[in-house]
């Protein structure tokens, strides 16, 4: 036991290092006043930010994955969540298939369910990319939402919510006076996990964008392939700062412990 530790914590060290490293280096390129990507930058300059910020195809992009995130993320879990309480309150038959079904999407590569949507409902029906991108990133999201709600509901006491009955309260009032605080946290991980994979997600945006609806992920790949500039850089930077600020506030509001803590139950 004794011998493992140090090497576990070995691979640990070399883990953080393979992690941290290249990103350090993109946020040092970042502030380059340079026109190329080089290590060490050449000077410090914050002109790259400010392109970053004017550059019209990033932030049409931009406001492009905000939209989807947002919205994908709400609609995964309005159908998620009582789908959860379907599956580990109600008396639904076939359980384990019905909720196997939602957490499909983890299994099944997302090139496949993009190209699935792109030739059944944009080539042969000829619906529109925004809504079928719309319909790709819920489905993707539902296993969040499913399961993170669901393992928030699974270790709670199902005898709160029979004693709130049992005294008289009705099923409304019992979801949300004893229910809903239950798997608020769950719901706060869930849209929190969704919004970043919808976010980030590159796979089925690329196969089922528009040239109206492109996400910032697409735009900034098809950007490095033209041109390698620190601007990449710094918008990688900007989004990086991004999630920290939402990681800072996600844990002074709920904290990790409570919105990761019973992923894995």
């Amino acid at each position: 036991m004794n011998t493992r530790k140090p090497v576990a914590a070995a691979l640990a060290i070399v883990g953080y290092i393979v992690m941290l490293v290249p990103i350090l280096f993109v946020v040092a390129t970042a502030f380059t006043s340079g026109s190329t990507l080089r290590f060490p930058p050449e000077g410090l300059s914050f002109q790259w930010f400010d392109a970053a910020l004017s550059y019209a195809p990033f932030t049409g992009a931009l406001l492009t994955s905000l939209q989807l995130a947002v919205a994908s993320t709400f609609l995964a879990l309005a159908v998620g969540v009582p789908a959860t309480l379907a599956i580990y309150r109600g008396a639904l038959p076939g359980k384990g298939l019905v909720e196997g079904l939602f957490l499909s999407p983890l299994i099944i590569p997302e090139l496949v369910v993009g190209l699935a949507l792109y030739q059944q409902l944009i080539i042969t029906f000829r619906v529109d990319n925004w809504p079928v991108l719309l319909l790709g990133h819920t489905a993707l999201l539902l296993p969040y939402a499913v399961r993170v709600t669901g393992a928030a509901l699974a270790g709670s006491d199902v005898s709160l919510e029979e004693a709130a009955r049992g005294l008289g309260a009705s099923p409304l009032r019992t979801f949300f006076t004893i229910t809903l605080p239950i798997l608020r946290p769950g719901i706060f991980s869930a849209a929190l996990l969704g919004f970043i994979t919808s976010f980030n997600n590159v796979p089925l945006s690329l196969l089922l964008q528009s040239r109206e609806s492109r996400t910032l992920p697409i735009t900034m790949l098809d950007y490095v392939q033209q041109s390698y500039d620190p601007m990449i850089a710094a918008t990688s930077t900007l989004i990086l700062a991004a999630t920290v600020v939402i990681a800072v506030i996600a844990e002074r509001t709920v904290g990790f412990a409570k919105i990761f803590g019973g992923i894995n139950r």
